[in-house]
This record gives C-alpha cells, sequence and structure tokens, in this order.
C-alpha cells in the first residue's frame, strides 16, 4: 500500500453543503454516481484469456475447494473444460457486475488530493477559483481508511484464478480506486463507507489549514473565517491569489482573523 503524505487536500466549492459540512467538523460520504468521471467506479471489467493448462489445473483445484457447495464440487468433474470454463467465466463476471453495481447503488466516497494549488482541480472542485481547499493532517484524520487512486491506460482484467482460489476481494476493491490516465493531475486519495450520505465527524486539530481561491468574494471568506474562528482556534488561513511568474496559485499566510462584527466594535473598520 501507498505511503499516505502527510496532508491531504480536499477541494471544495463554496455550497450551502460544504459550509454545513465544516460547521457540523465533518467530511460528506456522496454517492459516486454523482462524479464527473463516468467511468469513476463503474468500470466494466474483462476477464482475461486462459490456457487449457491453466484450466485443467483451476479444475483440479476447484474439485476440493471447500468455498464451492458439496454439490457444485461433485458435479465439476462431469463437465468438460470448455464448459468448466464457461461456467467459471459466467459466475466471474456475475460476481463483477454485482460488486459494480452494489458499489454504485449503496456506497459512499470523499475525494482527497495531494496538491493545493493545481489549477485544474481549482477550476473542477474549488468553485472556479470561488472557492476554498481543506488541508488535513493524516495522522490524526482517517487514519487507515486512505487509498490511492491508480491510474491507467487500459480497463483492468481479472484472472480466472482470482475467483477459483476465492482471491478477488482486494482486486474488487481496486476496481473503485482506477481511473483513467486522463485524471492522474488529480493526484487523488479517497475514502470509502459502506453508506452513502454519511457524515464522518473529525477533531478541530486534523483541519491544519484552509486555502482560500483567489476569486472568492469576500463575504464569502469572511463567512467561512467566523466558522473557524468559534470552532477551529488552530486552522490556518491561506490567502489565494494568481502568481505573476508561473500558472498556478499562490498562498498568503494570514496572521488572524478578526470577525467583521469585532473589527468594527474595535474600530478597525
Amino acid at each position: 500500500m501507498a505511503t499516505v503524505p502527510s496532508k491531504i487536500y480536499k477541494y471544495e466549492a463554496f455550497t450551502l453543503r460544504s459550509i454545513q459540512n465544516l460547521k457540523a467538523s465533518s467530511l460528506y460520504f456522496g454517492s459516486p454516481k454523482s462524479f464527473n468521471d463516468p467511468y469513476d467506479c463503474a468500470i466494466v471489467a474483462s476477464i482475461a484469456p486462459t490456457t487449457r493448462e491453466e484450466l485443467e489445473n483451476l479444475r483440479s483445484v476447484a474439485i476440493t475447494t471447500e468455498a464451492y457447495p458439496e454439490h457444485v464440487r461433485r458435479a465439476i468433474p462431469k463437465l468438460t473444460l470448455e464448459e468448466f470454463e464457461a461456467q467459471i467465466r459466467r459466475g466471474a463476471l456475475t460476481v463483477i457486475d454485482n460488486a459494480r453495481e452494489d458499489f454504485l447503488r449503496t456506497k459512499g466516497v470523499s475525494c482527497f488530493s495531494e496538491t493545493n494549488d493545481h489549477l485544474l482541480m481549482w477550476s473542477h472542485y474549488g468553485g472556479q477559483y470561488k472557492g476554498m481547499c481543506l488541508e488535513f493532517r493524516t495522522e490524526f484524520a482517517l487514519t487507515g481508511l486512505l487509498r490511492k487512486v491508480k491510474y491507467v491506460e487500459t480497463m483492468p482484467q481479472f484472472e480466472l484464478s482470482d475467483f477459483v482460489l476465492n482471491k478477488n476481494h482486494e482486486k474488487l476493491l481496486d476496481l473503485f480506486l482506477t481511473k483513467s490516465k486522463a485524471w492522474e493531475y488529480e493526484l487523488e486519495w479517497r475514502a470509502m463507507h459502506a453508506v452513502a450520505g454519511t457524515m464522518y465527524g473529525y477533531e478541530p486539530e486534523w483541519l491544519s489549514g484552509v486555502y482560500f481561491g483567489p476569486d472568492i468574494p469576500e463575504q464569502d471568506r469572511d463567512l467561512v473565517c467566523q466558522i473557524l474562528y468559534c470552532q477551529f482556534p488552530t486552522t490556518q488561513i491561506w490567502i489565494g491569489r494568481r502568481s505573476t511568474e508561473a500558472f498556478k496559485v499562490e498562498f498568503d499566510k494570514t496572521d488572524g482573523y478578526t470577525p467583521h462584527a469585532e473589527a468594527k466594535r474595535r474600530g478597525l473598520v
């Protein structure tokens, strides 16, 4: 398993849900049906070709594999090699299809990135530079839950042995962590939950920073800062701006935040 970065980032548009999540100190695990990649968690994997020798070995193993019911094991020797392959292949595809449909129907996913300054990420997920990016310390947040997304050129394949030997569980999980190379710039990590729509609470110190997009309206930024001021006293605030030297967003660290009402009382505004 890949080493989890010390900090992980979650891009957010400025929406009612993102504000509610922040106010509740919670991460939302949404349904992958709403994702913008039509293949995300919906890959139709295939079964790799199998040689005659491999099929003969698999049939010998299947006869003694306790994962199969006894009546199935008794029937296997009566099958031709072609019939055995057809049955196993049909069963394997059913398992893959059922896993995919169940994941899309019931499971929740929360997505993160290794980077906080990628232009496309800000455009696609950060409200077109009018949102924010949350920085979490992974030594606390989502410990043991984060998994790295893999980016590939071709659709994944399973071996029939994955199913005959009943060792396909981790590979099935990989289907929901695999995306096209076209999305590689996201540098994505994700956490998954058994139930879509779940809110996962976190402690204030887990949120180490909030980075504001360069185009976020002042009143929106002020609203977020008021929540941070009240609930996240150790969270560092960063203000984004367009770099004049490179195609990137740069951030300036703030010394602190004073709510508008308090600043007005002090005569600061």
